[in-house]
């Protein structure tokens, strides 16, 4: 039976790292990398650590096998990888609703992933619901950004509910797509948001 829950112990933690390792493109062939996606960033157990000891993983598990998780980072950890730098410092820029996105408080989804193996059950659709439950009293939305190229990736998150509202390329050529899951109910901001997705749509990216 599944636990959804969160990353509470180093063995959590290291099922975390093990899990992302055989994600990672280098341990992938392209064709699995294209059908079945991909995760970009590589953590030290030490980052994980750092990360979880501010805000919990959610993570998903069999027994005591780590088979699922999505990570959290806020705003105290951006220099903590380099690579999410030119992201976190975008958000002083890039506008949702009508207000930069730091002008707001929120969550980043550090990663998502799911073991090959448990893939088409629903896990992540369950993982997200699990996230939101756990972080939405305190933040107005989760916020990631996504590989270009991560067409599962993105189509996945477009199916949770995130919007894209920017794309950048970064100083290591990457094309990245920014998506934001708004949680808050208000109507006025959902008109706004409405109206920043149909704007993505035509190619429109508001810096």
């Amino acid at each position: 039976m599944l636990s959804y829950t969160i990353a509470d112990s180093k063995e959590d933690l290291l099922g975390i790292s093990s899990l992302q390792k055989v994600n990672l493109p280098a341990s992938l062939t392209e064709e699995e990398c294209k059908k079945q996606g991909f995760v970009t960033v590589s953590h030290t157990y030490e980052q994980l650590k750092e990360l979880n000891d501010i805000e919990k993983h959610i993570i998903v598990k069999d027994g005591q096998k780590v088979v699922a998780y999505v990570l959290a980072m806020t705003e105290q950890s951006k220099y903590q990888l380099p690579i999410l730098v030119p992201m976190f410092e975008l958000f002083d820029s890039i506008t949702f609703a009508g207000k930069t996105i730091s002008a707001y408080k929120y969550i980043v989804v550090g990663q998502v992933c799911i073991d090959k193996g448990y893939r088409g059950q629903g896990i992540l659709e369950q993982s997200y619901a699990t996230y939101r439950k756990h972080f939405a009293g305190n933040y107005d939305f989760a916020i990631t950004e996504i590989a270009s190229n991560n067409l599962r990736s993105l189509q996945a998150h477009k199916r949770i509910g995130f919007i894209e509202i920017h794309r950048y390329i970064s100083p290591e050529n990457i094309e990245w797509c920014i998506v934001l899951w708004n949680w808050r109910n208000d109507k006025q901001l959902a008109v706004k948001a409405e109206q920043q997705t149909a704007d993505n749509s035509q190619g429109i990216h508001p810096l």
